[in-house]
């Protein structure tokens, strides 16, 4: 066994009030988006726009992430179970997320939001709730990693994590069975959107870059999906019917993300500037 070999024995839950427990991907998911809305709110201030769009960009954004990542995990991965018991869709806390369905959300979201509040294009939106969503996207990798879920093949690597496989029984008492040590996944992906984050930020307040529409969208989306694309290689398939294709569903389905940001680029880096925009 390597010395940097992690045995993972994290609890999923921080503490509980009575039968409800309070987890740690719950808590990752409320600070990235407070923190997702204060970096918002910094731009609006900064671009002297009307402040009263905020809210509604909240609970719009928040709303398509729930309702998208769920119906994009029972639509993309497991279609005949939950067509044929719908009902299930609603027991979110059950788990069962996927992030190309909230992005999926997130845009259909944002066309109501761009419609009937802000008036002004959904990229126009987009070049604003990107950048911090590197930061929302790693810390739920981090709610991943607490809840023993999504993680990689077997790996021979000093840093490969062994994680807990019977984790519901083991919550109830019983002895721990362990992974083999395996690809931290949840990690790599985390700090694949730390640096896209990071990236976004410095376009955003260093470069001027929502000048120019769709250009910080499109750098996100590319940095995003080719991440995701490449690290799913590394990780164990979500349903079994993924086993025996050549890509995993991840990564079908992150194929047109990708061609959609170099679209969004090419569309940016050809059209004019935007003006700075004023209060309303």
């Amino acid at each position: 066994m390597s010395l940097l070999e992690i045995t993972w024995k994290v609890d999923p839950a921080i503490f509980a009030i009575g039968d409800r427990e309070i987890r740690w991907y719950a808590l990752a998911f409320i600070v990235g988006f407070y923190i997702g809305y204060k970096i918002v709110e910094r731009m609006f201030k900064q671009e002297k726009l009307n402040l009263a769009w905020l809210d509604p960009l909240l609970w719009f954004t928040l709303g398509g992430t729930i309702v998208g990542a769920r119906l994009g995990h029972c639509l993309f991965y497991a279609p005949q179970h939950y067509l044929a018991n719908p009902v299930e869709i609603l027991k979110v806390w059950e788990g069962g997320l996927a992030s190309h369905g909230g992005v999926l959300g997130i845009i259909v979201a944002i066309w109501f939001f761009s419609k009937y509040y802000s008036h002004r294009s959904m990229l126009w939106t987009f070049d604003k709730l990107v950048v911090p969503t590197g930061l929302v996207a790693a810390l739920i990798r981090f709610g991943n990693l607490m809840n023993h879920e999504i993680y990689g093949h077997p790996t021979q690597l000093p840093w490969g994590f062994r994680f807990i496989e019977n984790l519901s029984h083991w919550r109830q008492g019983a002895m721990p069975i362990y992974s083999p040590p395996s690809h931290p996944t949840q990690i790599y992906e985390a700090i694949c959107y730390l640096l896209t984050f990071a990236l976004c930020m410095w376009l955003y307040f260093k470069k001027d870059a929502w000048k120019k529409e769709g250009l910080i969208f499109g750098i996100f989306m590319i940095c995003i999906f080719t991440s995701r694309f490449f690290i799913e290689f590394l990780k164990n398939v979500q349903e079994e019917f993924e086993e025996s294709m050549t890509l995993d569903m991840g990564q079908w389905l992150s194929i047109p993300f990708v061609l959609l940001g170099i679209y969004c680029i090419w569309r940016a880096m050809t059209r004019k500037p935007v003006r700075k925009t004023v209060r309303l």
